[in-house]
Order: structure tokens, then C-alpha cells, then sequence
């Protein structure tokens, strides 16, 4: 196949992604470990800034998802166990490893981890899971990154939650996006020479004002104490 017919007719990666669905509901089949390593050798490809690779994943299976359970309702300020992980038969968190970089800011690692994520569970779905990425305010609480066994560097990101795809009983209908409303061309010009600046809000017009008469203050100060110097070598 030439590249203008390869470019036409959209190849396996793009039908992937097409076919991709998120999964609120999975039953208990779920990808053994050998099976999960290598499509998460798949998901290392992720741009990579500098190949870090600040990121890990964390399995969780069978006990596993109780402990999770405990640690949610603790974090909530709740007592017994949280049912929510026991809805897929592995969750998979995902962390990303924030490391000293002048080069590679953190929100950058933090993208590179969600990358793996995503193509994860892209892997995932196409292998025949269903895949849901799950989070929620919990996620950067201590009680849950304890059970992690985070380290301070570390912040968790979710949780894939993967199991069987159950049979449906009618078809789902594509879903599709206006893909010419999200993309679009660089603006011509500066943002100062297409919109006018906003006017400052009356906060932040009296913050300017007290700092412009902190500095007339100043200079007036200045102003005596040189005055008065000038005035004590005249007298003297």
C-alpha cells in the first residue's frame, strides 16, 4: 500500500481508537499478569520527554481492592469498607513518579504518566477488556496513597478498572465529534492586537493603588531625609 492509499483508508491504530469505549460495567474475566506486561510494554511508547519514564503502575487484584476499600473510607472520613473497588476484578493505578528535573517540569511528568494510561487502556479495549479510568478527590489523600505505598515524590492518578466486556443486548451506536470544531489554526496577530486588555477589577485596583502610594512614600522619605542632612551641614 502507497502512502496516499495508507492515508485514505484508516489503519488498525486509528480503528482502535474509533472503536474505544469507556466500560462503567465489566464482568470478573481479567488479564492475567503475564498478559498485562506486555501491553504495558506497549504503553511505555509514550512521547517521553527526555525518557524519564516518571511513572509506575500498581495491579490490584482479590484483597488488594478491600484494602483500597478501607483506605477510601478513611480518607472520606468513613468507617468500614468501600464497595467501589470490587466493581471490576483489576484495577490498575496508575502514578507518576515526579522526578528533579530544570528541563522536564512536573506537569509535563504528570502528562507523560497519563499518556501511559491511555494508552493502556486503548490496549486494553482492543485486546477485549472494557477499561474505565476512574478517579475522584481521594486520589491525593494520604490514607489512599499509604496504601499504595506512595513515597513522598509520587502522586497517584486513578485507577483503570478492567474486566470482561459483558454481551450487549443491542448494539452500540458510534460515537462521533465535530473534529473540525476542536482543531483550528494559529490566530493571526499578537493577543494584545486582537483583543483589548481587560480592565483590572477593582481588587486589583486597589492593590496597584497601594503599591503606587507605598512608593510615593518612599520617595518622600528620600526627599526629607536628604532635605534635613543638607539643612544639618548648612547650621553646622
Amino acid at each position: 500500500m502507497d502512502n496516499a492509499a495508507a492515508r485514505e483508508a484508516p489503519g488498525p491504530a486509528l480503528q482502535a481508537m474509533l472503536r474505544r469505549r469507556s466500560s462503567s460495567k465489566v464482568d470478573d474475566t481479567a488479564p492475567t499478569h503475564e498478559e498485562l506486561l506486555a501491553l504495558v510494554a506497549g504503553a511505555a511508547r509514550v512521547a517521553d520527554h527526555s525518557s524519564m519514564r516518571p511513572w509506575r503502575l500498581i495491579e490490584l487484584r482479590g484483597d488488594d481492592r478491600e484494602r483500597l476499600g478501607r483506605a477510601l473510607h478513611k480518607a472520606a472520613g468513613e468507617k468500614g469498607v468501600s464497595t467501589k473497588p470490587l466493581r471490576a476484578p483489576l484495577l490498575v493505578a496508575v502514578v507518576a513518579s515526579i522526578r528533579k528535573s530544570e528541563k522536564v517540569p512536573a506537569w509535563e511528568q504528570e502528562a507523560v504518566a497519563a499518556g501511559v494510561a491511555h494508552m493502556l487502556s486503548l490496549a486494553l479495549d482492543e485486546a477485549g477488556y472494557g477499561v474505565m479510568w476512574r478517579t475522584g478527590h481521594t486520589t491525593r489523600s494520604k490514607a489512599v496513597a499509604k496504601a499504595h505505598g506512595l513515597e513522598a515524590h509520587e502522586r497517584l492518578l486513578g485507577w483503570l478498572y478492567v474486566g470482561g466486556k459483558p454481551e450487549r443486548s443491542r448494539p452500540e451506536r458510534p460515537r462521533t465529534i465535530d473534529a473540525e470544531r476542536m482543531l483550528s489554526r494559529m490566530p493571526q496577530g499578537t493577543h494584545a492586537e486582537r483583543e483589548p486588555a481587560l480592565a483590572p477589577t477593582e481588587k486589583q485596583q486597589e492593590k496597584q493603588q497601594a503599591k503606587h502610594a507605598k512608593k510615593q512614600a518612599k520617595k518622600q522619605a528620600k526627599k526629607a531625609r536628604k532635605k534635613a542632612k543638607k539643612a544639618k551641614q548648612q547650621a553646622g
